[in-house]
C-alpha cells in the first residue's frame, strides 16, 4: 500500500509539471533569429560585457521581440570555431523581424558591437512541431 501511495504521489507530481501539447492546443510557431558572435582577440572582457548588456536591452526597446535568451559556449566538443556567444531573438511573424532588423535601436546596438566583432553567424528558422 505504501508503494502504491508513493507511486501515485510521484505520478501526480510528474504529470502536474508536464506541458501537454495536443491537436487542440498546438505550440505556437515562432520565428527564431539565432546570432553567434566570435569576438576579436583584442576585445577586453569589459568590451564584451558592454556588447552583452546592449544586446540584452533590445527586447525592452523593440516591442516586436517576443522572446530573448542568450548564453556563452560551454560545449566540450571543441567545434565552436571561436564563437563564444549565442543569442536567440524570437518573433511571432516575419513582419516583426522586418521591423527589428532596421530598427534604430538595433542599428545602435550594431555600432556598439562592430569594433569588437571578428565574425558573426546568423540563422533564422520557424520552429517545428
Amino acid at each position: 500500500m505504501q508503494r502504491f501511495k508513493l507511486f501515485l504521489l510521484a505520478s501526480m507530481v510528474l504529470f502536474s509539471t508536464m506541458s501537454f501539447v495536443s491537436p487542440s492546443n498546438p505550440p505556437k510557431k515562432m520565428l527564431r533569429h539565432v546570432v553567434l558572435f566570435k569576438f576579436k582577440d583584442s576585445a577586453t572582457p569589459a568590451q564584451v560585457k558592454e556588447v552583452e548588456d546592449a544586446f540584452r536591452k533590445l527586447p525592452s526597446k523593440i516591442k516586436e521581440v517576443k522572446g530573448f535568451e542568450w548564453g556563452t559556449n560551454n560545449s566540450p566538443e571543441g567545434l565552436a570555431q571561436g564563437f563564444t556567444h549565442v543569442f536567440f531573438v524570437s518573433f511571432d511573424s516575419e513582419a516583426g523581424r522586418e521591423v527589428y532588423l532596421p530598427h534604430p535601436e538595433h542599428k545602435a546596438f550594431v555600432k556598439v558591437l562592430e569594433p569588437h566583432l571578428d565574425k558573426v553567424l546568423v540563422v533564422d528558422y520557424w520552429t517545428q512541431e
